[in-house]
């Protein structure tokens, strides 16, 4: 394959999928509860219904809620082309960084904590409040266990990160073991998972990302939710290729390139599985409790950075 058609499925690959992971999840919770559940490909529908309705936007709101849905979409849509997702000889070195990735994500965060407050709405506060705080926490152990990786490889470029653990042995992966069990809880906190948040709640005692997005309708609402999704694939992402990259592709071979994305899926549904099930056996923890959980988090990721 020629190197200009694989950036386009690189660039395209985390946004035409990030809905059907939300939806592989929730078939799996589905499973669990002894329900049918709707399909896998409900998400796609749910944003094309939101993108053909009309918004209603509070005269209170300033251009900040107008432009957090286009800016918090663009900047997923970038970090998902950042990120090896069945390829790792693809040449990025601008935003291929993880301290770029981490802080482009977190410049997401603000955003979307930016419009919640905007309308003045109480829900909209305490919302950003709380996504702000978690985020606050969250972005030590994302930093750490991704630095794991990076001290193994000798370099800070995930595509680099990729193909030198992936040809690394087993009995030296052990930090990376670790560094995953402290990124997968970051994982569960920044895509608002159980036992951070319920994503398919409005209670006002246990919502978080909904309470920020309220005021949202129609087309804005649907950038919202899609780049929800790219988010929780970008972390799919970097969780199976930089700590469990065995099969990326390091050629332009067809072979490869077929093989690497079959890996892939593989890896993805077994995250997905993961998330599913730990939001089928675990209730959500009260706010004040989190910081706990996301200090183990950080402790984790040390104890890896530590065993290099």
């Amino acid at each position: 394959m020629t190197q200009s058609i694989i950036w386009i499925m690189q660039i395209v690959f985390i946004p035409a999928l990030s809905p059907l992971a939300l939806g592989v999840i929730r078939k799996i919770k589905a499973a669990f509860q002894n329900r049918k559940g709707a399909s896998v490909l409900q998400p796609y529908r749910d944003i094309w219904k939101l993108l053909h309705k009309d918004e209603v936007i509070s005269s209170d709101a300033s251009w900040v809620f107008r432009f957090a849905p286009l800016a918090v979409f663009s900047i997923t849509l970038v970090v998902g082309a950042s990120v090896p997702v069945f390829a790792s000889f693809l040449a990025n070195d601008v935003t291929s960084d993880i301290l770029v990735i981490v802080y482009l994500m977190a410049s997401a965060t603000f955003f979307v904590a930016l419009a919640g407050m905007d309308t003045g709405s109480a829900f909209g506060g305490f919302g950003s409040s709380r996504e702000v705080t978690v985020a606050a926490l969250a972005e030590g152990g994302l930093i750490l266990s991704l630095l794991t990786v990076a001290l193994m490889s000798g370099t800070s470029n995930v595509f680099a990160i990729a193909q030198t653990i992936s040809s690394a042995d087993l009995a030296s992966l052990l930090p990376a073991f670790f560094a995953f069990a402290g990124f997968f809880v970051v994982l569960l906190a920044e895509n608002k998972r159980f036992p951070f948040d319920n994503p398919s709640t409005h209670l006002e005692l246990t919502m978080i990302h909904e309470a920020m997005i309220l005021e949202y309708s129609g087309k804005r609402l649907a950038l919202i939710e899609w780049a929800s999704a790219n988010k929780l694939m970008i972390f799919i992402a970097l969780g199976a290729n930089l700590f469990f990259p065995w099969g990326i592709a390091h050629d332009a071979g067809v072979m490869a390139i077929a093989f690497a994305i079959i890996a892939f899926a593989a890896k993805a549904l077994a995250l997905c599985m993961s998330v599913a099930v730990v939001e089928s056996t675990i209730a959500k923890l009260r706010f004040f409790r989190l910081p706990d959980l996301l200090f183990v988090s950080f402790i984790l990721s040390v104890i890896a950075i530590g065993l290099i």
